[in-house]
């Protein structure tokens, strides 16, 4: 488990609609808003994330926006210009199990024009963080449909689950840490360009296809994508073995390891795809276990001698904003 204090600056604004708390101890549920948050849903202050959203205006304050349980049938883009969290209310704040708060909406990348318009949640604010909170693109089958966009520097994702079956979490840019969440899909579900960290995941995936499509593109890019420590199987009721992919170059310098992971026997013994033309990817395994990973038939694979670290990929202050 993923014990953590939280410490916000307090903050004055003067129109009185802002406020952070002065710190916010670990505790097993969260059912009130932490003290300052603006607050949504039922009992709350606005009945829409847009709206509270709309109520930070131009600060750049520290702020955080509690969610009352429910489902939120909207489409939001997160570009607040100080550090803004999100809560979820929830009864178990160590895990996405118990998460009672959904934003979902539904529409594919062809029909909203790119893939970021097609995000149920677009996030542009460096030293977002989001906690407790389902992110859901209900499209399905056919399209790239993004559930989340994650565009920024120092984003921070804990309980959280991103739901969708094509391109379901954009980690496009920017350095990002994941924990204790659920990522769902089928085709290059994790895909983009950022540096970005995966720990105590669960990585589900519904039907036949490949985990991620990383998009590195120079030897100077410091993309990375590390899945440490984390549970990759088959959805409930779902009987795909051998036909799922590790991932596949979306770019020709794609970097992906896998380390100190369960892989269950969803995994096709040849490990990774291709895709890019002339990728020459690094690919990479270290010290996993299951059903799945048995390493004696990869293809495109990337001898490592050793475990790829946190400072590494997200850099030598990580502690400071995970």
């Amino acid at each position: 488990m993923y014990l953590q204090n939280f410490l916000l600056t307090a903050l004055s604004i003067g129109t009185g609609v802002l406020g952070a708390p002065a710190e916010l101890a670990t505790r097993s549920s969260r059912t009130t808003a932490p003290a300052g948050c603006l607050t949504v849903g039922s009992g709350g202050t606005y009945s829409t994330i847009t709206e509270a959203l709309a109520a930070l205006g131009s600060s750049s304050a520290a702020a955080c926006i509690y969610l009352a349980s429910g489902t939120y049938e909207e489409q939001i883009t997160v570009k607040y210009s100080g550090a803004l969290t999100f809560y979820g209310e929830t009864v178990d704040t160590q895990t996405y199990k118990q998460n009672t708060v959904t934003i979902t909406h539904t529409i594919s990348s062809p029909e909203a024009g790119s893939l970021d318009k097609s995000a149920t949640v677009n996030v542009v604010s460096n030293g977002f963080k989001m906690h407790n909170i389902n992110v859901v693109n209900g499209y399905g089958t056919g399209a790239q449909a993004v559930a989340l966009v994650a565009n920024a520097n120092k984003l921070s994702f804990f309980a959280c689950q991103f739901l969708g079956y094509q391109d379901t979490l954009y980690a496009k840019s920017g350095t990002q840490h994941y924990a204790n969440s659920r990522i769902e899909g089928s085709v290059d579900y994790i895909f983009g360009a950022a540096s970005a960290w995966f720990t105590n995941c669960d990585i589900v995936s519904v039907a036949s296809g490949y985990i991620t499509a990383n998009s590195r593109e120079q030897p100077t890019d410091n993309t990375w994508y590390v899945i440490d420590d984390c549970n990759i199987k088959a959805g409930s009721g779902t009987s795909i073995g051998g036909a799922v992919y590790l991932g596949r170059p979306w770019r020709v310098l794609a970097r992906v390891i896998y380390q100190n992971s369960r892989l269950g026997s969803l995994i096709n013994p040849k490990g990774w795809a291709t895709m890019a033309a002339g990728a020459t990817p690094v690919f990479s395994e270290f010290n996993n276990s299951g059903d799945g990973s048995d390493t004696s038939a990869r293809l495109y694979e990337t001898p490592i001698s050793a475990a790829v670290t946190k400072e590494t990929v997200l850099g030598s202050d990580y502690a400071t904003w995970i």
